[in-house]
This record gives structure tokens, C-alpha cells and sequence, in this order.
């Protein structure tokens, strides 16, 4: 049955469907409850996520999960050093017709031509090819030989980097780490969590998820979040957080100068609204608080803000800074 965006009765019906999908995902990923939080509010608020974490931890098998769970198509993308921008866009190739000779031209679609694409080990990959994938994301079409094709609706750009390997890489800039909404980072399992995952990997048990959403309830819950009503003050509430990370400037706090070299700019503060707006509405909440806003600053902010030599040295991360800022209040 069609969902309503505007219908009051559509936010209760995407919380019981939040409730189906972590099920689902629970079948087949166990923990991670946070990360797949994330990546439910990012696709809701048609955004991109950056997956940091060591091997072993699930990204993949977490991503494949979640898009089966969403009846999504899927497409992964193993990056290498010698990847190419058309091995993701696509290419165009010549058919020749049998019977008059004659050639012609026909573009042949990549795996970016998905609901979700799984971009494995981004920063393996030369800049080159990170910029295609990072265009397509920005402007959700591809341009080849003049001519622009659609990406399919939902479009949804995951991508994840080890942090431990740092020969032969390509790591994103600042400005490029910009376009993705979120940046998640994967911790070591709980014992008993892996436990769970040894037993149920080890054996001959096979499961799987079953959909519980479908492409066109998901469009119409990303409508209701940007439908949902928000208050003046968690706006502004959103917009100072970002203006304390921004050093010299007026209102952030002396650490903030001490410690970093760039703040976040004002797309930082669009997702904190949009994913405050998500995470309420995942609650079953129409309107999102404060609060909501300070739960999202972490992923938000953690790959917009950059820590320059004196945070080093002293072994101040970017989430130690965030979490001060936060702490401020209003």
C-alpha cells in the first residue's frame, strides 16, 4: 500500500518498518547496531556514507544485507590502483551490424548503475577515478560522449577504507571527504557478540534477509523526512555547533583555535538537520530536539573538521574536539 508522506500515520509506519529492517539485518549481521542506524538515516536523508574499519569487521556483508533487506539492486566495486573511471561509469563500445556493415556507438552501463554501491577500498584507488565515482555521487548522473544517463532512485554511494593500510594508497581530500553525509567508524566486536558471529560462521547454516521495505515506501520516507517539521532553535542549534569548529572565528571556543586548522562549512549543518530529522522520525518522533542534533554531530562532523600539528602532539582526535563542542551547549 502506498505511503502518504504527508500523512501523519507515515511516522509511525517508518518506525515499525525500522523495526522490520533491523530484524531482517539482525538474521544475518550480529552488533553493529550503530552503524546500521547510520546507514539507515543516511539513505534516508539521501545521503552518502564513508565505512572506516579494520578487515574482518562485516562492512560488506553488512551493506549487501541492508540492501537486500530494502529490495534495493546492488553493485559492488573492488577499487585498485589500476581502476579506471569507465571500469565504474561505464563505457561505450561499437556494434556492427551484420547485414549492412554499418557501426555505431552504444554505452554500456557500469556498476555505479545501482540503488547501492558498495566503492570497497576508496582510497586504493588513483584520484582520477575517486572523482567519477565522487561526481556521480554529487550530481546522480553520468555524462559519457555528450551524453547524460539517470543513476537509478534511490542512489545510495557506500565506501569503505581501512585505516591500517597506508602504503600504495590514495587517500580522499578534505573537500572530496565532504560530499559523504556520514563517516562511520567500525569497532571491534563485543566477546560475546563474537562469539555469535564464530558459531554462526563456522557451521552449515545458510540465512539470509528477506525485504522489508520496498524502493517505493523508501521514497516516500525520504519525502517524510524532508516534510518533517523543525523548530527554529534546533536549527540554530545545529548551525552554532557547526560555527564553533571554524578557529579565529567569532563564537569558537579557544580549543577550538588551539587545536584545529579548518572547521566544517554550512553542508555540515544541512545533514545535522536532515539527520536529526531522521533519527526522530526512526523514534516515531514528527519533530526532532537538540538533542538529536548533538547524537549525529559525531558522524557528521568527525571527517569535515581537520586537527592540525598541536592536536597531534598532544593526542587530541577529532571526536575529543567534537565532543567538547558539544558539551558547550547552547
Amino acid at each position: 500500500m502506498p505511503i502518504d508522506p504527508t500523512d501523519p500515520a507515515a511516522v509511525g509506519a517508518l518506525s515499525d518498518a525500522y523495526g522490520r529492517l533491523r530484524r531482517e539485518v539482525g538474521r544475518v549481521v550480529v552488533g553493529q547496531e550503530a552503524a546500521v542506524e547510520g546507514l539507515v538515516v543516511a539513505l534516508l536523508a539521501r545521503g552518502h556514507v564513508l565505512l572506516v574499519g579494520v578487515p574482518g569487521l562485516a562492512k560488506t556483508l553488512l551493506i549487501r544485507t541492508l540492501s537486500d533487506a530494502l529490495d534495493l539492486s546492488f553493485s559492488r566495486v573492488q577499487f585498485t590502483p589500476d581502476l579506471m573511471p569507465g571500469d565504474i561509469t561505464g563505457t561505450e563500445v561499437v556494434d556492427e551490424d551484420r547485414e549492412t556493415g554499418r557501426r555505431s556507438f552504444r554505452f554500456v552501463q557500469g556498476p555505479i548503475f545501482a540503488h547501492v554501491v558498495l566503492a570497497d577500498e576508496i582510497n586504493r584507488t588513483p584520484p582520477k577515478t575517486q572523482a567519477a565515482l565522487l561526481e556521480a555521487m554529487q550530481e546522480r548522473q553520468v555524462t559519457a560522449a555528450g551524453h547524460r544517463f539517470e543513476l537509478p532512485d534511490p542512489f545510495f554511494v557506500l565506501a569503505t577504507q581501512n585505516p591500517i593500510e597506508q602504503e600504495g594508497t590514495y587517500p580522499l581530500p578534505e573537500a572530496q571527504l565532504d560530499r559523504f553525509m556520514l563517516n562511520l567508524w567500525l569497532d571491534y566486536p563485543p566477546f560475546a557478540d563474537e562469539v555469535a558471529v564464530v558459531k554462526a560462521t563456522t557451521g552449515d547454516a545458510r540465512g539470509g534477509a528477506e525485504p522489508a521495505l520496498s524502493a517505493e515506501d523508501l521514497a516516500a520516507f525520504q519525502a517524510l523526512v524532508r516534510h518533517a517539521p523543525v523548530a527554529d532553535h534546533v536549527v540554530e542549534h545545529a548551525v552554532r555547533l557547526v560555527s564553533r569548529t571554524r578557529p579565529g572565528r567569532e563564537g569558537a571556543p579557544g580549543f577550538v583555535t588551539q587545536y584545529l586548522s579548518y572547521g566544517a562549512g554550512p553542508r555540515a549543518s544541512q545533514y545535522l538537520v536532515l539527520g536529526a530529522k531522521a533519527l526522530a522520525l526512526l523514534d516515531g518522533r514528527v519533530t526532532p530536539l537538540a538533542a538529536d542534533v548533538d547524537r549525529i554531530a559525531v558522524p557528521v562532523l568527525r571527517h569535515r573538521i581537520v586537527t592540525n600539528f598541536n592536536a597531534e602532539a598532544e593526542g587530541v582526535s577529532a571526536v575529543d574536539v567534537i565532543g567538547r563542542i558539544v558539551g558547550l551547549g547552547e
